[in-house]
């Protein structure tokens, strides 16, 4: 499964790289169009090979994305986390309660009375 997963990741990469190379012709990237600057009287532009602007693009959309879905899982996270203080708070409760019938019995008797009390509930 391994040499599947690099295969396939292999392939991705040749794609970008053929991409890549066959989008190397510059663009001029500015941040405003051209009515807008002419009313600011300012505009930044950069240029950059086109397969630097899709590919940036894309990784911009995916940290946003990932951002965005991070915050939206953050109810999930507290919940769970109060959850698992939850189950370590009743574990110690189990485990004193345990502690606290079966003291001074033997083991057989304890889990005897265990079930009996089990039964009886």
């Amino acid at each position: 499964m391994r040499y599947i997963r690099y295969l396939l990741l292999g392939l991705i990469v040749a794609g970008l790289v053929v991409v890549a190379m066959a989008n190397r012709e510059v663009v001029t990237v500015t941040v405003l169009p051209g009515a807008l600057e002419r009313l600011v009287n300012w505009n930044y532009a950069i240029s950059l090979p086109l397969f630097i602007v899709v590919f940036g693009g894309v990784a911009v959309g995916l940290l946003i994305g990932y951002l965005f879905e991070w915050l939206r899982e953050h109810k999930h996270r507290v919940e769970a986390t109060k959850r698992q203080k939850q189950v370590k708070t009743l574990n110690r409760e189990v485990t004193r309660l345990k502690t606290d019938t079966a003291q001074g019995k033997d083991d057989v008797l304890a889990i005897l009375d265990e079930a009996v009390a089990r039964k009886a509930s």
